[in-house]
C-alpha cells in the first residue's frame, strides 16, 4: 500500500508540474534583448507580461531594469520588496532550517518545484545594490543600513550552508549515493573546475560589496569601520592596487573644500544563464537513467579596460566576477542536486516497477503515463537573476566639484556623458552591454554629448530620457 500511495503521489505531482514549470531563460530573453537595444521600458513591459505572480525573481529583475533608467526610488522600492522575501528566508534559516533543506516536489518531481529563494550571491548583491542605489541618490544614511545588512546576511548564509552541506553529506552516506559531479559522464566539469571558480573562498562574499561598504563608511567619517571593509576586499581580491590604495590612503585623505571622492562603478555584460543538460546517471537497482543537471558556461561579454575622464585615461579595475560566483554556487550545490536527482530516480523507478508488476490495464496505462511525464518533467532548474552583470569593476578619482565629461568604450566606439559632481563623496554607476551604455543620473541628468563609432550603426546608446546633442 505504501508503494501504491507513492506511485499515485508521484503521478499526481508530475501531471500538475507539467503545466506549472517555468521556462525562465526563455521568458527573460525578451527583456534582455530590449535592454541590449537601449529600451528598458519595453523590457519592463515584457517582465510584467511574464509575471502574473509577483515572486522574488520578478522584483529582482524589476529593480535592475528601473536602475538602468536611474529611477532610484522605484528601483529601490522593487528591491525592498525582494529584500522582504529574502528576510523571510533568513528567518527560516535561523529558526527552522530543516524546512528549507528538503521539499517533497524537488525529491519526487523536479528542483523547479522548489520555492525560489535566490542564490547566496544574489542575496548579498541585493543588499549591495540597494546600498548603491541609496548612495547614488545621496542617501548615505540608508546606504549604511544596507551595508550593515550585507555583513549580517553573509553570517546567516555561512551558518545555514554549513548545516545544509552536513545534512546532504549524511543523507548521501546513509543511502550510499556518490555526489561528486566529476562522476557524471558527459557533464562539462571544466565549467566548475575553472581556476577562477576554485580561487573563490565561497559563492557569496565578494570584494565589491566590502569595498562599497568601506566607501560608505568613509563618506560618513567612520574610518574605523571603513578600514575592515577595505581589508576584507583585499583578502577576497588580493594584489589589486585600487583596493590596497583604499586602505593605505584612508588615514591620509582629508576633505578639501570644493573637492570630491568619486567612485565609478562599471558593471559589464550579463550574468551567465543556467542551461539544462541531460547525462546518464547510474542508479542501483534501476540502471542507467537519463537525468538533467544545470550547467553554466562562461560568457564573453565586452568589458571596458579604461575610461577617459576629462581627457585623461583611467584604468578600470575588475574586482568582482558574478560569472565566477554563479559557477561557484553551482559547484557547491551539485552534491545536493545529485542527491535529490538520485532519490528522485530511485523513487520513480520503484514506483514504475510496482505499477508494471500489477497485471491490469489501469496499471499499465498509469505506468506509461508516469514514464512519459517523468521524461517531460526531467529538466534542470534554470531560474536565476538574469539581468545581473557578469562582472563589476571600479574607478576612483578625486575631482573638483562641477561638470565633468566621461567617455565609456563600447564594442563599436565610445559614448560620452556629462555628469555633475556636487558632494564630498559620490557614486556614478555605469552599465555596459556590448554597444549599450547606461550611466546613472546623479544630481543632474546625464546627457549624451557625442558618439564616436568605428562604423555606421543605429545601435548606439539611447539612455533613458536623455537629450542627444549632435555635432
Amino acid at each position: 500500500m505504501k508503494l501504491k500511495r507513492c506511485a499515485s503521489l508521484i503521478l499526481v505531482l508530475a501531471l500538475s508540474a507539467c503545466g506549472s514549470m517555468r521556462q525562465y531563460q526563455a521568458e527573460s530573453q525578451g527583456a534582455i534583448d530590449f535592454v541590449r537595444a537601449g529600451k528598458p521600458d519595453s523590457a519592463l513591459a515584457v517582465l510584467e507580461s511574464n509575471n502574473s505572480d509577483k515572486d522574488l525573481l520578478y522584483y529582482l529583475e524589476k529593480g535592475q531594469l528601473l536602475q538602468l533608467k536611474s529611477d532610484w526610488p522605484s528601483s529601490t522600492g522593487a528591491w525592498l520588496k525582494a529584500d522582504a522575501k529574502i528576510q523571510d528566508w533568513e528567518d527560516a534559516a535561523k529558526n527552522s532550517p530543516d524546512k528549507l533543506m528538503g521539499e517533497v516536489g524537488s525529491f519526487l518531481i523536479n528542483d523547479k518545484t522548489r520555492r525560489y529563494d535566490g542564490y547566496d550571491y544574489e542575496k548579498v548583491l541585493l543588499s549591495t545594490l540597494l546600498a548603491m542605489n541609496h548612495a547614488a541618490a545621496g542617501d548615505w544614511g540608508n546606504a549604511r543600513v544596507e551595508v550593515k545588512k550585507t555583513h549580517e546576511r553573509e553570517a546567516i548564509i555561512a551558518e545555514y550552508r554549513s548545516r545544509a552541506y552536513e545534512k546532504d553529506e549524511a543523507e548521501a552516506k546513509s543511502r550510499g549515493v556518490k555526489t561528486t559531479f566529476k562522476d557524471l559522464k558527459g557533464y562539462p566539469t571544466e565549467t566548475l573546475d575553472d581556476p577562477e571558480v576554485l580561487a573563490l573562498k565561497n559563492s557569496y562574499q565578494n570584494a565589491f560589496s566590502h569595498y562599497l561598504a568601506a566607501f560608505v563608511y568613509e563618506s560618513l567619517g567612520e574610518k574605523s569601520l571603513a578600514a575592515p571593509g577595505y581589508r576584507k576586499a583585499i583578502e577576497l581580491q588580493p594584489n589589486t592596487k585600487i583596493l590596497e590604495d583604499g586602505l593605505s590612503q584612508l588615514d591620509s585623505k582629508t576633505s578639501k573644500r570644493g573637492m570630491s571622492e568619486v567612485l565609478f562603478v562599471v558593471s559589464s555584460g550579463l550574468a551567465p544563464a543556467r542551461k539544462s543538460v541531460t547525462v546518464p546517471l547510474p542508479i542501483y537497482r534501476v540502471g542507467l537513467t537519463a537525468m538533467s543537471f544545470p550547467v553554466i558556461r562562461s560568457g564573453n561579454d565586452f568589458a571596458p579596460s579604461q575610461l577617459k575622464l576629462d581627457g585623461r585615461f583611467l584604468p578600470v579595475s575588475t574586482i568582482t566576477s558574478i560569472d565566477a560566483m554563479s559557477r561557484r554556487a553551482l559547484r557547491d550545490d551539485m552534491p545536493g542536486i545529485i542527491l535529490r536527482s538520485t532519490i528522485r530516480a530511485v523513487t520513480k523507478g520503484v514506483a514504475q516497477k510496482q505499477l508494471n508488476d500489477r497485471d491490469n490495464n489501469a496499471s499499465a496505462i498509469a505506468s506509461l503515463v508516469l514514464g512519459l511525464v517523468s521524461v517531460m518533467t526531467e529538466q534542470a532548474d534554470e531560474r536565476t537573476w538574469s539581468t545581473l552583470p557578469a562582472q563589476i569593476a571600479i574607478v576612483r578619482a578625486t575631482l573638483p566639484q562641477g561638470m565633468h565629461k566621461v567617455l565609456v568604450p563600447t564594442l563599436q566606439g565610445q559614448e560620452a556623458f556629462d555628469f555633475k559632481v556636487s558632494s564630498p563623496y559620490q557614486i556614478v554607476p555605469i552599465r555596459v552591454m556590448g554597444n549599450q551604455v547606461y550611466l546613472g543620473k546623479t544630481d543632474l541628468s546625464s546627457v549624451v554629448l557625442d558618439t564616436v563609432v568605428t562604423e555606421s550603426t543605429d545601435a548606439m546608446i539611447q539612455p533613458a530620457k536623455p537629450k542627444k546633442v549632435k555635432k
